[in-house]
């Protein structure tokens, strides 16, 4: 073991994990599904000072990015929408998906697509609106989403967008095993890399967690790319060079009390907790 990754160990002792869905599930408390289906008011909760959840989805045929096991893609489709469908990059998410579907009595307002978002077996002008929700700081070719998005969104449709950016204090996306703040801002990735595999492996699902998040470029080198390292800066010059308008963008801070600094250009890829914003096809 290094000294850069027995130093993150003990360090990372002093901060409370946060709860994570994944050891919700380990512990048997409740299914990635479920937390996610009792979490989908707070994926939505942003935008209804813009607009109400009758907008966003009474009667409407809706697309969920990145949607996991889709519990909050069945929240959504419990708030009257037409027809809902998720699509994710994971197998197995698929039986929990349905699963629940039958649970709720939504089956017939619920597919589940396994599937890239870049590139979308979906006719044109398919759906009144996309949900992106913590999505677009995973996905490999974020430009190319937004492009096929605006391909399979009808005119006058709506994306619901938002993420964490990648210098949040959890932006390194490994929460489920350590507390630590800022934790990518302090030790490299392949200590990280170290970290986490060693904090996981003894875990039931411990091979699934490393290789959802690890993979090996050309050189055989591991790296995590289960994310983009999406910034703020980095997102907005991605949304220039689409087409959409953009009726609605916000960037919320961590804390009230940390309104200002989530407002300086130096400070605020650190201190914003979410970018929201609401695109609509032209």
């Amino acid at each position: 073991m290094s000294l850069g990754t027995a130093l993150c160990k003990k360090i990372n002792k002093l901060f409370p994990l946060p709860v994570h869905p994944f050891n919700l599930q380990n512990q048997g408390v409740k299914t990635y599904s479920q937390w996610q289906y009792e979490k989908g008011m707070e994926t939505i909760k942003f935008y209804l000072e813009k607009v109400s959840t009758e907008e966003m989805f009474k009667d409407k045929v809706v697309l969920d990015i990145g949607c996991g096991a889709a519990g909050k893609t069945l929240y959504y489709a419990s708030l009257g929408a037409q027809k809902v469908y998720g699509i994710d990059v994971v197998p197995r998410y698929e039986n929990d998906a349905y699963s629940l579907a039958k649970e709720k009595g939504l089956e017939d307002r619920f597919s589940f697509v396994l599937g890239d978002a870049s590139n979308m077996d979906f006719e044109d002008n398919s759906f009144d609106a996309i949900i992106v929700n913590d999505a677009m700081e995973h996905v490999s070719e974020p430009l190319k989403v937004l492009n096929e998005c605006h391909r399979v969104l009808k005119k006058g449709g709506r994306i619901y967008l938002n993420f964490p950016p990648y210098h949040h204090p959890f932006g390194a996306h490994l929460s489920d095993a350590i507390g630590f703040p800022w934790v990518h801002l302090f030790f490299s990735q392949a200590t990280l890399i170290e970290v986490y595999k060693d904090l996981v492996k003894d875990l039931p699902d411990g091979k699934e967690r490393i290789d959802f998040r690890i993979s090996k470029d050309e050189k055989g080198r591991e790296y995590f790319s289960y994310i983009n390292k999406m910034t703020i800066k980095r997102f907005n010059k991605i949304l220039a060079r689409t087409s959409f308008n953009v009726p609605y963008y916000r960037e919320v801070p961590l804390r009230s009390i940390l309104k200002l600094p989530a407002k300086l250009p130096l400070f605020k890829e650190c201190f914003v907790k979410m970018v929201v914003c609401i695109l609509e096809k032209k």
